[in-house]
């Protein structure tokens, strides 16, 4: 059990600098499809391991682009708006739906424009994988729940605490999983 929960402590430390590029410090240059999906993934992969590579096919992003969620390319490039898109909804479609990513997207940049709701998503995002990398090294933590919202915020909150309370889930169910195979190997 100790070094369950040495790992989990391990692997808190590793996210608790975890950060997103905001709008500024995306790539100004145009991109092909496969220098965006390698950004991604690198951005990404920090926090979504395991079965889950390629984080982003090609075919994904053509569907993004048919179903409105991303601009189309223009002559097969895409820009920093693009990619800020793309590392929105990788991450948000770990815990929502596309329809509900796509009026999420849709309301936040009618309320305050693209660059300011991707800023405010890393922003919470950050904040959220903060949380629990100290809930995983037994730290005390900032109240984010206590915190005032406004109201056009609470999905983007709630999304990005989803987001990174299931990430603390899946790596605690992983951690269990492997100290109970151990222990029944330990007894055979």
């Amino acid at each position: 059990m100790e070094k369950m929960r040495q790992q989990l402590i391990e692997w808190g430390v590793n996210i608790e600098t975890f950060r997103l590029p905001h709008w500024e410090e995306l790539p100004d240059l145009e991109l092909y499809m496969d220098q965006v999906k390698t950004l991604v993934d690198r951005y990404l992969s920090p926090v979504i391991q395991g079965e889950k590579h390629p984080l982003l096919t090609s075919s994904m992003v053509n569907n993004y682009v048919k179903l409105g969620l991303v601009p189309a390319p223009v002559k097969k490039r895409y820009n920093k708006e693009h990619v800020a898109f793309l590392i929105a909804i990788t991450t948000l479609k770990q815990v929502l739906t596309i329809p509900e990513i796509k009026e999420g997207i849709l309301f936040q940049g009618k309320t305050v424009g693209i660059r300011e709701a991707y800023n405010l998503f890393c922003d919470e995002q950050e904040n959220a994988i903060r949380m629990i990398s100290q809930l995983a090294q037994g730290k005390q933590h900032e109240q984010i729940l206590n915190q005032e919202i406004p109201v056009e915020y609470i999905a983007v909150r709630s999304a990005t605490l989803s987001f990174a309370m299931k990430l603390l889930a899946e790596k605690t169910i992983s951690l269990e999983t492997s100290y109970l195979y151990e222990e029944k190997k330990n007894e055979e």
